[in-house]
């Protein structure tokens, strides 16, 4: 996935790739306390279209968010290969429903490539960057802007 000389540059990271309708995104491995299927979520009464509902997690109430619903691509239908990434996004737990988890990578930090500049404003809230990984580009998701709760709150 990379070069040597790359890796002596700068620290190795870790990612959880993944897939949203037909993109491929990735989390930063630190942040994911666990994968697990699909379980249907209760409904929330006046949550955001992109909140699925709340399941229970060994005895927590864990708020489901629709990815492709937050990034503006549209309802999710869960299929037998949908996940749920349990991620924590400073004080909070949350559970973000993809369609699967496609590979755990590690790569440079120098190999992210910025978000292009044509990018939409509400693109580059949620991607840090763009890794070009064996023809395959993958935009990493920053964690802290999925819950604008949280941005606020870390403001």
């Amino acid at each position: 996935m990379q070069d040597a000389s790359t890796s002596a540059n700068s620290a190795n990271l870790e990612f959880v790739a993944f897939r949203v309708g037909s993109q491929e995104f990735c989390i930063d491995i630190m942040g994911v306390r666990e994968i697990r299927g699909w379980t249907q979520a209760t409904p929330l009464p006046h949550a955001p279209q992109y909140v699925r509902g709340v399941i229970n997690l060994r005895g927590a109430v864990l708020p489901i968010v629709d990815l492709a619903m937050r990034f503006g691509i549209g309802l999710t239908e869960p299929t037998a290969r949908s996940v749920i990434i349990v991620v924590q996004i400073h004080q909070q737990v949350v559970g973000l429903l993809v369609d699967a988890v496609s590979d755990i990578l590690t790569v440079s930090q120098a190999a992210m490539q910025p978000t292009p500049d044509i990018a939409s404003d509400l693109a580059k809230t949620f991607v840090k960057g763009v890794y070009a990984i064996d023809g395959r580009m993958i935009s990493l998701v920053s964690l802290d802007c999925v819950l604008p709760i949280s941005a606020k709150a870390a403001a």
